[in-house]
């Protein structure tokens, strides 16, 4: 476990690379160098300072694919002083509206993948696109310097809002200071001795924090080359590994189940890959990863928030998150009192608010995440007789799908749209790796059909927010004061009525199951 509180910032990290030409970032058959990619990216800062107002907050939405050119804007932004706002490209309709409204964003930078998906949401700010003409044309209205010229910035300075996906009604955005970005990519890079022989893979989303902090700002610490894709894939990843010779890769969620399901090659083990590192992947996914590229994975806990970090060691339990070591405490929510082994609790940083920034235009939020002078993580964990951490599910009503915390409340805001649905519970049930979605309906007469029909029909609901299956009831357990008890639910033991099929998306009728 790690509470990095180093005084860095990203210019530290930029300002080495500035003259280097023998190595950079890839993505496809598009290749620059970090020389050249810098230059550019104190280009791009020119032409949105341009752009901005300075009466109102420096923030311009990203909502694109993994590129060079995002790449590029995350490094203007530390050049130049802006707060780039990672837009959830997962979301949809009024719900990204929301996001980028939220978030005071003065435009938006979009790219071909993304270009109608922003358009449909409906933005009253401009949005350009990274590879459109327009956009080219802006550009061109200001000089590529002969070399960039990296300002040096205070580690508390605001560099990025990243988004939560929502464990409690709406996403909340992040404040990410530039210390966020590199006191844990100066850890991460030199507790695994990376440097500029390397090469780190980006393919989760870089509006997550996954990608941003323990890739790319890890790959600018140990001054190594950066390979790009899209998103993610699990055959491409594999191709990838050998196409760019990647030496450490990033993950969350379930990217090592997936890569697993691809046929094993001979060349596999040929891969350079050295180190996997991330969170919520399976014991024995990890260790069947480990077994067929060679390389060490490392699973570790924490949050976009960065208030609590659980890393494992060589000697952790394949059941555990890492040992227990202070100030990371489990305690008992209400008193705040540490709980005795074995007995279930809050994880908190009981010195305060750890790499914790606040969130944008929340106060409210930020104190409750910081209360009794902890961070509170929101998550339940119990510590064993040999001293690690176990992890034991969430104390708000979310799941965890695909490595995303998914929240409740929008789904269930959703589902009462339709005229049929009386009431709505939406709620997570474990399965080996995160949540499965499940939702209980109060609906009489509605089918499956029309219950297909009608979310594929919702605008503002992402690919995730479907729930995997549906029971019809009768009624929802509710507590005296009227709120339902997701609990029971989910202890029931009775299986759905409906199932969401994998072929096409659609619900049909389950084989009938009892208690």
């Amino acid at each position: 476990m790690s509470t990095v509180t180093d005084a860095r910032s990203l210019s530290e990290l930029l300002a080495p690379l500035t003259a280097v030409t023998d190595r950079g970032l890839r993505c496809g058959d598009a290749q620059v160098s970090w020389r050249d990619h810098l230059r550019r990216a104190a280009r791009l800062a020119a032409a949105i300072d341009e752009q901005l107002d300075p009466a109102r907050p420096p923030h311009v939405g990203v909502a694109a694919a993994n590129s060079i050119s995002y790449c590029e804007a995350l490094a203007a932004a530390a050049l130049g002083g802006f707060v780039v706002v990672g837009l959830n490209t997962t979301r949809r309709g009024e719900a990204l509206r929301r996001d980028a409204e939220k978030a005071d964003c003065q435009f938006v930078l979009v790219d071909g993948s993304t270009a109608g998906l922003i358009a449909d949401a409906g933005l009253a700010v401009a949005t350009y696109d990274l590879d459109g003409r327009e956009w080219a044309e802006r550009l061109a209205r200001h000089r590529l310097p002969a070399e960039a010229v990296v300002v040096p910035r205070s580690p508390d300075q605001q560099l990025m809002l990243i988004f939560t996906s929502g464990t409690t009604g709406e996403p909340k955005a992040v404040r990410c200071s530039h210390r966020k970005f590199a006191a844990p990519a100066v850890m991460l890079a030199q507790r695994f001795g990376l440097g500029p022989t390397d090469v780190v893979y980006l393919s989760m989303p870089l509006f997550h924090s996954n990608a941003t902090i323990a890739g790319w700002a890890v790959a600018l610490a140990a001054g190594a080359s950066i390979a790009l894709r899209p998103s993610f894939s699990a055959r491409g990843f594999i191709d990838d590994l050998h196409r760019y010779r990647v030496t450490y890769a990033n993950y969350v969620g379930t990217p090592l189940h997936y890569v697993l399901a691809v046929p094993p090659d001979p060349r596999d083990a040929q891969v350079a890959l050295r180190i996997m590192y991330g969170n919520e992947a399976t014991a024995a996914d990890r260790a069947a990863f480990a077994e067929r590229f060679g390389a060490t994975v490392v699973d570790g806990f924490g949050s976009t928030e960065g208030g609590v970090s659980i890393s494992r060691t060589p000697d952790t339990p394949a059941d555990a998150l890492g040992p227990l070591i202070a100030p990371v405490a489990v305690v008992d929510p209400k008193s705040l009192a540490p709980m005795p082994v074995g007995e279930v609790g809050e994880i908190v940083n009981t010195s305060g608010p750890g790499l914790f920034d606040g969130y944008y235009h929340d106060d409210e939020a930020t104190v409750q995440r910081i209360r009794g002078g902890m961070y509170r993580t929101g998550d339940l964990g119990w510590v064993g007789e040999d001293g690690y951490v176990r992890f034991a599910g969430r104390l708000g009503d979310w799941a965890r799908v695909d490595g995303e915390n998914i929240g409740t409340a929008p789904i269930e805001a959703i589902l009462l749209r339709h005229p049929a649905i009386r009431r709505a519970a939406v709620y997570g049930v474990p399965v080996e790796i995160g949540d499965e979605l499940w939702a209980a309906l109060v609906a009489p007469g509605l089918t499956a059909q029309e219950f297909s029909d009608f979310l594929a029909a919702q605008p503002d609901l992402g690919p995730k927010q479907w729930p995997s299956q549906v029971r019809i009831v009768d009624a929802l357990p509710q507590t005296a004061t009227f709120k339902t008890v997701r609990a029971a639910l989910r202890d029931a033991g009775f299986g759905p009525d409906w199932s969401r099929c994998a072929d096409d998306g659609r619900y049909r009728p389950s084989p009938p199951t009892g208690p």
